[in-house]
């Protein structure tokens, strides 16, 4: 798959890397199922739009930056959090079924959407065949 990515100006956080390399490094450093889940998710986007682009944005001495995916404007942001990953939708209002959407902690963004997945940890023993 090609990714396209957008420049972006090199910071003291980014080191200069392209958004794609950030990504990729987000998802290494997690190594656990956000890892995997961000990584799902990515490869949705992708299928779903080919001309997708990559940026990271928002990165700050205490915050790394958040994944962006854009064409001709920001579509959706990937954040990952302890115990959830998130999509938010920077025009979610406007989706055909937008109700399925949550909109807790975006009222400063009007009209974003989001939608949180959780990890699925098994509470069964594991069988010894």
């Amino acid at each position: 798959m090609t990714i396209k990515t957008k420049a972006t100006k090199p910071t003291a956080t980014t080191n200069g890397e392209s958004p794609s390399r950030q990504i990729d490094a987000r998802i290494e450093q997690l190594g656990d199922w956000r890892g995997k889940m961000l990584s799902n998710l990515r490869a949705l986007i992708h299928q779903a739009d080919p001309g997708i682009v990559e940026e990271w944005k928002w990165a700050k001495p205490k915050s790394p930056g958040t994944p962006v995916f854009s064409h001709g404007g920001i579509i959706c942001t990937g954040e990952t959090y302890k115990s959830v990953v998130k999509l938010t939708f920077a025009r979610g209002a406007s989706l055909p079924d937008h109700r399925a959407f949550s909109t807790s902690a975006l009222k400063a963004t009007p009209g974003a959407r989001s939608i949180s997945m959780r990890g699925m940890q098994s509470t069964r023993k594991p069988s010894r065949r």
